[in-house]
């Protein structure tokens, strides 16, 4: 992806998922790098067709700032410092690599060339209490398998993992089991502090990083049926809002290899109003029986939420948990098509 700013082709994780401000209605199209320059600087937005004004206790530039840190070591926050990527390594103490989760959470981790996979993932058992069955590893959009092509367990040396750098972790929610064919996805949020309000759930379709369709409260149906849309259902005794998506996962064309799950804010700059957006996972034939769930608790600075991913790389269906912040609603889904490019750029 092509930076707006120094036009220097980078990866995706070295661009923000959100923009710097709710008002801002564009695509985040700056670096990390870019982006902390402009606005230190020039205390506004560098997107050309906007540059609103940043506020210097802008929160979102410290969370931009602290996700610098993490992918490169010796960033400083100024505006006359040259950058240093985090291959050149750390000029002495100790190493380490950051993993950071799809919704921006991230631990350190002690690095060493000889340390097996399955090792770091113990690890990341250990700090974030994910069995390591569930994980998935993406080192520069490589998935860090457990084994090599030996059958000997890798390490992260075999992966030309560096020190001071980022692996991504992914996830997964469930493996869908090849007999399912008619699931139910529930996403659902608690009612403002004052009255009765909604959020939108939406399914967006990919074919690899290229949009297909999109199912919402204005679009109920796709390809006669395959994929359905409640709109609202309002539980008003609990203050629950609800949005049900009705899946036939054995209809859904082949060339279809991505279903992501958002919640967006129509009304409102950001979804902090409404408590923990949630998900929900059923087969059609059995309601009562919960397969997955997921609760996102950090969403007060979004416009949107991408709770999930539903896809089928290895030709199972599988849900990975996301929790991904972005800009974008039901109204104009560009800078959610953005994120969502990037995640699966990323290997989501």
């Amino acid at each position: 992806m092509k930076c707006l700013g120094c036009k220097v082709e980078k990866l995706s994780k070295e661009f923000p998922s959100v923009t710097i401000l709710d008002s801002c209605y564009h695509p985040p199209l700056h670096c990390f790098r870019c982006l902390i320059k402009v606005v230190e600087q020039q205390k506004k937005c560098p997107h050309p067709t906007c540059q609103a004004e940043v506020p210097g206790n802008c929160v979102r530039l410290k969370e931009f700032q602290a996700t610098v840190n993490r992918l490169f070591a010796e960033y400083t926050s100024t505006s006359t410092v040259d950058y240093t990527t985090a291959a050149l390594g750390a000029s002495g103490g100790a190493k380490v690599i950051s993993v950071v989760m799809m919704n921006g959470e991230s631990i350190s981790l002690s690095y060493n060339p000889s340390t097996t996979i399955h090792q770091i993932k113990l690890q990341i058992q250990k700090q974030l209490h994910h069995n390591v069955e569930k994980q998935r590893l993406i080192y520069n959009e490589v998935e860090l398998k457990t084994y090599a092509n030996s059958g000997q367990l890798a390490t992260m040396g075999d992966y030309g993992v560096q020190p001071h750098s980022t692996v991504h972790l992914i996830i997964m929610l469930y493996a869908i089991p090849e007999h399912f064919n008619h699931v139910i996805f529930d996403l659902f949020w608690g009612y403002p502090y004052k009255g009765r309000d909604y959020l939108d759930a939406s399914c967006l379709l990919f074919s690899g990083t290229s949009f297909i369709a999109v199912i919402d409260y204005g679009h109920t149906f796709y390809h006669g049926g395959v994929i359905r849309h409640s709109g609202d259902v309002m539980d008003d005794y609990n203050r629950k809002g609800h949005h049900t998506i009705n899946v036939k996962l054995k209809e859904i064309p082949s060339n279809i290899t991505h279903m992501f799950f958002t919640l967006s804010a129509w009304s409102s700059p950001n979804i902090s109003k409404y408590p923990n957006p949630s998900l929900r996972f059923f087969e059609a034939s059995n309601k009562n029986k919960q397969l997955c769930s997921d609760q996102m608790n950090h969403a007060a600075h979004s416009q949107a939420i991408v709770m999930c991913s539903v896809s089928r790389k290895t030709g199972v269906w599988k849900i990975d948990s996301l929790g991904t912040l972005s800009q974008g609603n039901a109204m104009n889904y560009d800078s959610l098509k953005a994120t969502i490019r990037k995640l699966i750029q990323q290997g989501v």
